[in-house]
């Protein structure tokens, strides 16, 4: 059984910055706003896509986990409901992070909308804080 990282977080609090070192510890990354990359490394957010975004880090989350692999999985998870499909998901271990930084969010999410995340916010019990 492999290891399940989740890393949470308000937008630019460095999620993906601590992400990339897991994977330069093997682990696979995934994370929602990965579903927006075009091959030209532009980022192109539909929100009517969101949905699908999740569903698509899910499913690769349990594939990678089914056959061996260690995932780091960064996204928002503002609210635990958020984090529960993971939760359930087949790791021997389940580590939560919260990223507490201010990086500047580099996906243009406008303020209110990082306010509005901020103000719902639930913490999980026994998370790491960085």
């Amino acid at each position: 059984m492999a290891t399940l990282v989740l890393i949470r977080g308000l937008p630019g609090s460095g999620k993906s910055t601590l992400a990339q070192k897991y994977v330069k510890a093997g682990y696979y990354h995934n994370e929602a706003d990965m579903y927006f990359m075009q091959e030209d490394g532009r980022y192109c957010f539909d929100p009517q896509q969101l949905r699908d975004a999740h569903d698509w880090c899910q499913n690769s989350t349990r594939n990678l986990l089914l056959a061996g692999k260690n995932v780091v999985v960064s996204n928002t998870f503002s609210r635990l409901r958020e984090m529960s499909p993971y939760l359930e998901m087949p790791a021997e271990n389940v580590f939560v992070i919260k990223c507490n930084g201010n990086y500047g969010n580099i996906h243009g999410v406008p303020e209110k909308t990082v306010r509005l995340m901020k103000e719902r916010w639930e913490d999980y019990p026994n998370e790491m804080r960085i």
